[in-house]
């Protein structure tokens, strides 16, 4: 049995790769300080006696024993990581330093949940591991686009300089049960949308794609990668390559729910990538991985939960 922490243990991702390491048989040191999860995610989990819960912000050092850490503390959709641009880089970066720190101290491996926004507004498509990326440093968006950058290059210092056992992935658009309904990204913008009868607010033309993985082919990523051969480090594209434009997600979701919603459309903000999509050979390769879940299928189980909490 291993003793695994988990930042941001209490946020989308977090409290799902909390259910699969339990389910492992591991014990689970759940770290958040609650800025962006929700209780309401582990509350299921509170009385398994290999579930701990500790509020903690990973800007502080942080003194525990384990055997391994996922470091997925940070706001992640653009409304939470803009509200407080600057605690969002400290959080990326000196969470990166202490959570780095912790796992020398250890001799543990550790995992980093790094994104797609590291190709900011990418000038080549689809996007393999090895594009630079095109980030603004000065734009809005920066703030999570270079902590997260800085982060990778923390992680890969630490493993160069320390010796530190490192995993990295790139998280691309990821949704499912237990996202924050007023996230402000497009899945669950688009359903609460709908499920109200409300406009269904496109920006843009519409015709700027994603790619939508659903949560539980995400987690099996990330439990992959952390298991992964000793020596492989990342980084690794973690998503679906399926390609959608806004227009075709939002004639979807209302087909779904049966919605009464109308299209309207706004201007694009500023540094909004027209293209993602990536590249996931390298985790076919390293990690035998890639998404099982349909857009229809995973859109079905999202609207479900959506429904039982609006």
């Amino acid at each position: 049995m291993k003793r695994v922490l988990v930042s941001g243990g209490g946020g989308f991702l977090g409290s799902h790769l909390c259910d699969r390491l339990l389910k492992e048989g591991n014990e689970v040191l759940c770290v958040d300080n609650f800025f962006t999860g929700n209780r309401r995610n582990i509350h299921h989990l509170l009385d398994n006696k290999n579930f701990e819960l500790l509020r903690h912000d990973v800007t502080h050092p942080l003194y525990v024993e384990v055997d391994e850490i996922y470091n997925l503390a940070c706001p992640a959709s653009p409304i939470h990581y803009q509200f407080d641009p600057v605690q969002t880089t400290k959080t990326s970066v000196i969470g990166a330093m202490n959570m780095l720190g912790l796992a020398k101290r250890l001799k543990i491996k550790i995992l980093q949940a790094s994104t797609s926004e590291i190709y900011g507004d990418p000038e080549i498509h689809p996007q393999p591991e090895s594009y630079r990326g095109n980030v603004n440093t000065l734009g809005p968006r920066a703030c999570y686009d270079e902590g997260k950058r800085c982060a990778e290059t923390l992680f890969f210092d630490y493993h160069r300089q320390h010796k530190v056992a490192i995993k990295v992935m790139r998280i691309f658009n990821t949704y499912g049960p237990r996202m924050h309904p007023n996230d402000g990204r497009v899945v669950s913008n688009f359903i609460v949308q709908a499920l109200k009868n409300q406009d269904i607010t496109i920006y843009g033309d519409g015709k700027q794609t994603r790619s939508f993985c659903y949560v539980d082919d995400n987690i099996e990523g990330m439990y992959s990668l952390m298991n992964s051969r000793d020596g492989f480090t990342g980084p690794v594209n973690i998503g679906n390559p399926g390609e959608f434009t806004m227009l075709e997600l939002a004639q979807l979701v209302i087909e779904l729910t049966n919605s009464k919603s109308k299209l309207v459309f706004m201007p694009l903000p500023q540094d909004d990538p027209l293209q993602r999509k990536p590249v996931i050979d390298l985790a076919k390769k390293e990690l035998n991985w890639e998404p099982k879940v349909a857009l229809r299928e995973g859109l079905v189980k999202t609207i479900e939960y959506f429904e039982g909490i609006i």
